[in-house]
């Protein structure tokens, strides 16, 4: 089994230029406003309160670093969470907006530590317009030392009917509920694989 045994944060940054040395393999967390991301990273972590959320979506401006430590067997492995702004829900100017897009755009295309990117997607609403444009833009940046994986938050808020067709529309895909506590083992194993033991790249 793995599992996450240690967890801290490190430190906050506005932008790449002052954002921590590349020196430690880094997971990027990023998602709509709202879709429950600080939530997640907790629940992953098992540290409640690590990723503070804030009561107003989309409020969160900052690039927010997370030292982790992996446990598999007795093997320890070091890496590094990395939560982004939430996206498309924040009421402030369309300057304002379009300033924090040009940074996090720089900040995923140019940062050499990046192995993972976790695309977070709100289960109620899987097919927005903004998500499938964070999604190709991914697919059409990453690296070949990169991986993504696309992740559904608040699973338990579907009914049997409606999640066994989002499971056969996207099937390599993973859901969680942070709420329930399901599907975290899943999340945290694909994590560890995809960063430490595949190369292969999901669609």
């Amino acid at each position: 089994m793995i599992r996450i045994i240690e967890s801290s944060f490190v430190t906050s940054a506005v932008s790449a230029e002052d954002s921590l040395p590349d020196d430690t393999s880094e997971v990027v967390f990023l998602g709509r406003s709202n879709v429950g991301k600080s939530s997640f990273i907790n629940a992953l972590a098992n540290k409640k309160g690590l990723a503070k959320s804030s009561s107003t979506p989309g409020k969160t401006r900052l690039i927010n670093f997370f030292d982790v430590k992996f446990l598999r067997d007795e093997d320890k492995f070091i890496a590094r969470f990395v939560d982004l702004p939430g996206f498309g829900y924040a009421k402030v100017s369309k300057s304002m907006k379009n300033e924090w897009q040009k940074n996090l755009t720089y900040f995923l295309q140019h940062r050499k530590s990046i192995r993972l990117f976790v695309h977070l997607v709100d289960s109620r609403h899987p097919r927005q317009e903004i998500d499938k444009t964070v999604h190709e833009f991914l697919k059409n940046n990453i690296k070949n030392d990169q991986s993504m994986v696309q992740i559904f938050t608040k699973s338990d808020k579907l009914n049997q009917k409606e999640m066994s067709a989002l499971k056969r529309d996207f099937p390599k895909s993973i859901f969680v509920s942070n709420s329930k506590k399901s599907g975290l083992n899943s999340a945290i194993t694909k994590i560890f694989n995809l960063l430490f033991l595949d190369t292969q790249k999901d669609d």
